[in-house]
C-alpha cells in the first residue's frame, strides 16, 4: 500500500505541470493572492478590491479587450491595480509583460517601490519566481524572468528602450509624463504597442494623471476608445444615479460649501437637490455601476457589458476608458478636497495641479488667453475713498521705456485683493538725475484711506533692462535697496513671481528675478475673479481708459512645440503696447517680496503712517496734484 500511496505522489506531483487553475478575473485573483506592501502602501495588508476597482481590473484581465486607458487623479489605487495585474499575468497567465515608466529613474525607482515588495509579500509569487531574494541575472531592476515569462521594466524617454522585445502585455504607468514624441520616432503607445502585435492576446494598459489639454496623451487615447466609462452612484435620499462633480458656487450640483469652510462640504444631488455628505460614500459605491451613457452601456457586477436599455448581454469592445477621481476615493474626504481647492484657487500653479491630481482633469493652458478689455472697462467702480477699506499695503509697478517711465499704484488686501490706485507716465531723458529725482516724488506720493491716515507706498519693483540699467541701480542705491527694487524677467514657465538674492549684487542693489509667465497666468486667472481674494478691482479715473484695458490684456499664449514637447510662449497683440500689463507684473513681484522677504502680512491690522486731523477727505483733484503726468 505505501508503495501505491507513493506512486500515486509522484503521479500526482508529475502531472502538477499539466494542471491549469480555474480561469480567475484580476479582482479575484487580486482578493485571494495580493498584498499592499508597507514601503508604498498608507496601509499594509491583504488587498480588497474597491467596488470601482472591479469592472476596471476586470477589463485589464479580459483578453477581448486590447486597450484599456485609464484617466485618473490620485489615491485612487491605480498603481496598486496594475502592480496586482503584472502578478496576476506572471501567476495565472504566464504572459511576457513589459512596464513602461516616463523616464529610467522613475522605471528603477517603481521596481524598489513596488515591484520588489510586492515578489516578496505576496507568497504565490514565490512558486514562478525562485531567485526572488537573491542578486542574479533573472532578478534585475530592468527584468525579472518567471518560470514561463518575463517582466521587462523600462523607461520611456529613449526610442532604443522600445526595440527588440516580444510581449503579450505592455503597461503604460503616469503616460502624460512621456515625451510626446520619442526621439523623433514617434508618440510612445504607438512606439510600445508595436511590441504585443504578435501575440495571440495583446494587451496596452494607460493610465496617467492628465496634465495639458490638447497634448495629454491619456486623454487623447481615453477620448478615441471605442467605450468611455464613468463611475454613476445613487443619491442616499432619492436613489438616482448620477456620476460625482466637482460642483462649486455656480455650479447646478456636486460639492457644495458654505463660504471659505471646508468643514460644511456637501454634496447636492442632481436629481431631487437633496445634501448628503460624505459619510455615505462606502455604501454608494457598493451599489455603483460603470456607465458609458452616450452608447446605452453599462458594466454589472459580474464585468459583463450590458444594453442599458434591454439589459442584454453584448460583446465587450476592443478599447475601453475610464475615468475616476478622488471624489471616489476611500483615501482622503470630500472636506479635504475643498480645503485643497481653497488653498490653491487664488494661485494658477496650485490650482492646475488640483485640477490635475485631485479632479483627475486636464488644464486648459488657454484659459486665461480670454482677457477682455471691455469686460474689465465695464467693471470700474467708483471709490468712496482714495484707499478703499481692506488695503493692508501699497506696491509700485514700473517699467522702464526709451523716453519713460511708467507706472501703476496696487493696494493689496487679504488673500491678494487687489485695488489699482492711480496710473501715471513721467517723460524725460532717463540719464538725467533730475529725471530721477521728479520720479522719487511720483514714487512718495501720500494717499489717504477712509480715516484720513496718510498711506505710502511700501516697495517699488522696477524694470532695469533696457539701455537704462545702471540709472535704474543708482536710482534703488539713493532711495532704499530695501525700497526700491530693480528686477529682470525670467520667462520660464513654472518660475515662481519673485526672487530676491540672499546678497546684494557687485552694483550693491538687491536684483530681483521675476518670473513673468507665472505672474502673467496669474494676473489672467484672476481677471475672471469679481470679488474675494485675487479679485481686482479698478476706479472710475480717467486714466482707467479703454486703452489702459487693452494693454492690460495686450498677450496671448501660442502653444509651440520643442524638441516633441508641447510649450506656451506669450506673444503680444500686433499693434498693441504691453506697458499696463508689465506695470501689474511688476507690482505682484513688489507685493510678494514685502510678504514673503521683508516680514509684511496682508492679516495684519494696517499700519498707521500719520494721521491728519483734518476731517474732510481730499477730493480726486486733490489727490493727482503731483501727478502732472497722467495718462
Amino acid at each position: 500500500m505505501k508503495n501505491i500511496s507513493a506512486i500515486k505522489a509522484q503521479i500526482r506531483q508529475g502531472l502538477k505541470a499539466l494542471h491549469k487553475p480555474e480561469p480567475l478575473k484580476l479582482s479575484e485573483w487580486a482578493d485571494e493572492n495580493f498584498y499592499l506592501s508597507a514601503e508604498s502602501s498608507y496601509i499594509e495588508g491583504k488587498w480588497e478590491t474597491i467596488p470601482y476597482q472591479k469592472a476596471m481590473m476586470d477589463c485589464i484581465s479580459n483578453d477581448d479587450i486590447r486597450e484599456v486607458n485609464v484617466l485618473k487623479s490620485a489615491r485612487v489605487g491605480f498603481t496598486k491595480m496594475i502592480v496586482a495585474a503584472t502578478a496576476y499575468f506572471a501567476h495565472h497567465k504566464t504572459r511576457n509583460q513589459v512596464f513602461f515608466q516616463p523616464v529610467d529613474q522613475d522605471a528603477k525607482d517603481f521596481v524598489k517601490d513596488e515591484i520588489d515588495p510586492m515578489l516578496r509579500d505576496v507568497p504565490i509569487m514565490r512558486d514562478i519566481f525562485p531567485d526572488y531574494d537573491m542578486k542574479s541575472k533573472n532578478n534585475t531592476l530592468e527584468k525579472k524572468v518567471f518560470t514561463g515569462s518575463t517582466l521587462d521594466i523600462r523607461g520611456g524617454k529613449a526610442a532604443k528602450n522600445y526595440r527588440r522585445l516580444t510581449k503579450d502585455i505592455v503597461y503604460y504607468d503616469e503616460l502624460d509624463g512621456f515625451d510626446s514624441d520619442v526621439d523623433n520616432e514617434g508618440d510612445p503607445v504607438t512606439l510600445g504597442d508595436k511590441r504585443v502585435e504578435g501575440s495571440t492576446f495583446p494587451k496596452s494598459i494607460r493610465g496617467s494623471t492628465p496634465k495639458i489639454k490638447g497634448s495629454s496623451l491619456i486623454e487623447h487615447y481615453a477620448e478615441s476608445a471605442e467605450m468611455f466609462f464613468r463611475f454613476y452612484v445613487p443619491c442616499p435620499e432619492c436613489d438616482g444615479m448620477q456620476y460625482l462633480q466637482w460642483g462649486g458656487k455656480d455650479a447646478p450640483f456636486g460639492l457644495k460649501w458654505e463660504g471659505e469652510n471646508h468643514r460644511t462640504t456637501e454634496y447636492l444631488c442632481k436629481h431631487c437637490a437633496s445634501l448628503f455628505d460624505y459619510a455615505n460614500l462606502p455604501s454608494m459605491l457598493e451599489k455603483g455601476q460603470w456607465r458609458d451613457n452616450d452608447k446605452g452601456v453599462y458594466i454589472d457586477s459580474d464585468s459583463l457589458f450590458r444594453d442599458i436599455k434591454t439589459d442584454s448581454i453584448i460583446s465587450p469592445p476592443m478599447g475601453v476608458a475610464f475615468h475616476i477621481w478622488t471624489a471616489y476615493s476611500i483615501m482622503t474626504t470630500w472636506q479635504r478636497m475643498v480645503e485643497e481647492y481653497l488653498r490653491a484657487k487664488d494661485d494658477p500653479n496650485k490650482l492646475k495641479t488640483f485640477i490635475n491630481t485631485t479632479l483627475g482633469e486636464t488644464w486648459d493652458e488657454d484659459q486665461g488667453d480670454g482677457a477682455d478689455p471691455d469686460v474689465l472697462f465695464a467693471r470700474k467702480e467708483e471709490y468712496l475713498h482714495e484707499v478703499p477699506d481692506g488695503v493692508k499695503h501699497i506696491t509700485v509697478g514700473a517699467d522702464t521705456q526709451d523716453d519713460r517711465v511708467e507706472w501703476e499704484y496696487f493696494g493689496w488686501g487679504e488673500n491678494e485683493e487687489r485695488w489699482s490706485l492711480g496710473y501715471g507716465r513721467l517723460f524725460g531723458d532717463l540719464t538725467s538725475a533730475d529725471f530721477w529725482e521728479d520720479l522719487h516724488g511720483k514714487f512718495r506720493r501720500e494717499f489717504r484711506d477712509s480715516r484720513n491716515v496718510i498711506r505710502t507706498v511700501d516697495a517699488v519693483c522696477i524694470d532695469s533692462g533696457g539701455h537704462f540699467t545702471d540709472e535704474v541701480y543708482a536710482f534703488s542705491r539713493k532711495y532704499g535697496v530695501r525700497w526700491i527694487f530693480p528686477i529682470k524677467g525670467a520667462n520660464i514657465a513654472g518660475k515662481p513671481v519673485v526672487v530676491m538674492p540672499r546678497k546684494m549684487t557687485a552694483k550693491r542693489v538687491y536684483l530681483c528675478e521675476v518670473g513673468s509667465d507665472t505672474a502673467k497666468e496669474l494676473i489672467y486667472y484672476r481677471y475672471k475673479l469679481t470679488s474675494g481674494g485675487g479679485s481686482m478691482h479698478f476706479p472710475l479715473y480717467e486714466e482707467y481708459d479703454l486703452e489702459y484695458f487693452r494693454q492690460a490684456t495686450s498677450e496671448f499664449k501660442v502653444k509651440t512645440f520643442k524638441r516633441g514637447k508641447p510649450m506656451f510662449v506669450w506673444h503680444l497683440r500686433s499693434g498693441w503696447k504691453a506697458e499696463a500689463l508689465d506695470c501689474a507684473v511688476y507690482g505682484l513681484a513688489a507685493m510678494r517680496l514685502l510678504i514673503q522677504h521683508l516680514g509684511y502680512s496682508l492679516d495684519a491690522p494696517v499700519a498707521v503712517t500719520q494721521q491728519n486731523n483734518s476731517t474732510d477727505t481730499p477730493s480726486r483733484s486733490d489727490w493727482c496734484a503731483v501727478e502732472d503726468d497722467w495718462i
